[in-house]
C-alpha cells in the first residue's frame, strides 16, 4: 500500500462510497516497501488465508496494490485459484473484467491479458516520469546551492554560547537562523532552560530529556486545531516539516512527558467518527510514544 497519506484518505473515500457489504479491511504498515512483490506482502497473505471462495476482494485503484504487469498477472493467477473476484473502483481498470478466461484452457482471454499488459505499461511510464522530474528536481536545486537532508546540530564548542544567548533573551527561532541549525538542534542545546523543565530534587532520579518523534501530519492537523497547554502548543508551532510525498510529518522535539500528553489529547483519532486514515495516524504515533518507556 501507498504512504502518500493524501492517496490513503483517496483510497478509504473510494471505498467508503462503493457501499461494500461487511467489509474486512487490510492495510499494510506503512513502512512496506512499494516494491515488495503484492504476493509477499503480509498484509496481501492475511487477505488470502481469510478470503472464502466467492468472496471479493476491493482495490480503490490497482496501482495501490502492484508496480508492474508480472505483478497483475501474478495476482490474477492466485484469485483465479483461490475462485475470488476482483472489483477495482477506481483508475484505469476500474469497470473492466479482468477474470475473464477461456472455458476449456481456464487461461486469461488474450484480449484481457493485452489489456492489463497496455494500461500496467502506461503506468510504470508515469512512474518512471514522476521519478525522472523528482531527480531533475533535485539537481536544479543543488545548483542553486540548496542542500537537502536534516540540519545539523550545535557543535559542542557553540554549546555555551547559544544557551547564554537563551538566557539574554534570544528566541529559538532566531538562534536556529544565527547557527544555521533547526530550531530541535537548539531546543536540545538549552534543554534544561525551557519553561517545561523542571528540576529534580538531590538524590531524585535524572530529569527527562528532550527526544525527537516524527509526528504524522493527520495527528498534527488535529493537534494544531485543539486547546493546548502553552508548552504543547509550543513544540507543535516549533516542529519541522518532513514531507512525504504529498503528506507530510511533523518532527517533534520534546520531553516524553509532552509527547504523552499530545498523544493523549488526539484520543479522539481512534473513535468511531474517525477516518481510517487518522486511526492509522494516531496508532503510528502512539507505537512511537510507547517505544520511549522501553
Amino acid at each position: 500500500m501507498s504512504t502518500d497519506q493524501q492517496s490513503t484518505d483517496r483510497q478509504n473515500l473510494v471505498l467508503a462510497e462503493a457501499d461494500i457489504e461487511q467489509p474486512v479491511t487490510f492495510e499494510e504498515e506503512g513502512g512496506t516497501s512499494s516494491r515488495l512483490h503484492p504476493l509477499e506482502r503480509p498484509k496481501f497473505g492475511e487477505l488470502l488465508t481469510h478470503a472464502r471462495q466467492g468472496d471479493a476482494v476491493h482495490i480503490s485503484e490497482m496501482f495501490r496494490l502492484v508496480r508492474g504487469t508480472q505483478h497483475i498477472l501474478d495476482v490474477l493467477d492466485v484469485l483465479h485459484r483461490d475462485r475470488l473476484a476482483l472489483r477495482i473502483h477506481d483508475g484505469a481498470f476500474s469497470a473492466k473484467d479482468l477474470t475473464a478466461r477461456h472455458p476449456r484452457t481456464g487461461e486469461l482471454l488474450s484480449t484481457v491479458k493485452f489489456m492489463v499488459q497496455t494500461l500496467a505499461t502506461a503506468g510504470e511510464l508515469q512512474r518512471d516520469l514522476q521519478r525522472e522530474l523528482t531527480y531533475d528536481g533535485l539537481r536544479a536545486a543543488e545548483a542553486k546551492g540548496n542542500k537537502g537532508g536534516r540540519r545539523p546540530a550545535i557543535p559542542a564548542a557553540k554549546t555555551d554560547t547559544v544557551r547564554a544567548a537563551y538566557l539574554e533573551g534570544r528566541s529559538i527561532a532566531a538562534l536556529a537562523r544565527d547557527h544555521d541549525v533547526s530550531r530541535g538542534a537548539i531546543r536540545t542545546a538549552v534543554a534544561d532552560l525551557l519553561p517545561e523543565y523542571t528540576a529534580a530534587d538531590p538524590g531524585a532520579s535524572a530529569p527527562e530529556l528532550p527526544v525527537v518523534l516524527d509526528m504524522p501530519g493527520k495527528v498534527a492537523d488535529f493537534l494544531r486545531n485543539t486547546d493546548l497547554e502553552p508548552a504543547e502548543r509550543a513544540v507543535l508551532d516549533q516542529g519541522v516539516t518532513v514531507r512525504r510525498g504529498q503528506g507530510y510529518t511533523l518532527r517533534v522535539t520534546a520531553v516524553p512527558a509532552i509527547h504523552r500528553r499530545l498523544l493523549d489529547r488526539c484520543q479522539l483519532l481512534d473513535g468511531a467518527s474517525a477516518i481510517p486514515a487518522q486511526r492509522k495516524a494516531r496508532r503510528e504515533y502512539a507505537n512511537r510514544v510507547d517505544a520511549l518507556d522501553q
